[in-house]
């Protein structure tokens, strides 16, 4: 068995999910949202990410992290904010001694709904069918619980890969 986070990146609300994974079942752990103070300056707010997801690794003890990529948006100050929630994202569990992988959100949505043009609302339903028990209250965190699947059925393939079986 191993654990893994998967970790939605925002300034504002950073999704988080843990799934246990056994062969080719996953169980559900946990979900929730790092939240900050929009009137904070972001130093502190980067800070409050930081320590939010310094509790969680150490609270839930996972072995891997993955974090969602950035998209480019037309507004150039919010891109370059969440870059800083996902700089967070991504040094945190490294820091903590995981490995940390990526997936961008086409990527996420067709390991986990089948198609990478997959609605939001189409994410959330499936990652409850393939979490039974799992009640995600906020996108953001049926978001990273996506991410986690992802990596869960990503890091099966490679290891299918790796020992020569030969997938149909």
């Amino acid at each position: 068995m191993i654990r893994l986070m998967g970790i939605d990146p925002g300034l504002r609300f950073m999704g988080w999910g843990i799934v246990d994974v056994e062969g080719n079942r996953l169980r559900h752990v946990a979900d929730g949202v790092l939240a900050t103070q929009s009137g904070d300056d972001v130093p502190r707010r980067l800070c409050d990410l930081h320590e939010g997801l310094m509790r969680l690794i150490q609270q839930y003890g996972p072995a891997e992290a993955a974090v969602e990529e950035t998209y480019v948006n037309r507004n150039g100050s919010s891109t370059l904010k969440l870059g800083y929630a996902r700089g967070v994202a991504l040094l945190v569990p490294a820091l903590a001694g995981l490995s940390v992988h990526e997936y961008g959100a086409m990527a996420v949505k067709r390991a986990v709904v089948g198609t990478g043009a997959a609605t939001k609302e189409q994410v959330s339903m499936m990652v409850r069918r393939l979490l039974p028990g799992a009640e995600v209250r906020r996108a953001d965190a049926s978001d990273a619980l996506a991410i986690a699947i992802c990596h869960a059925h990503h890091r099966a393939s490679v290891r299918h890969v790796a020992a020569g079986v030969r997938m149909a």
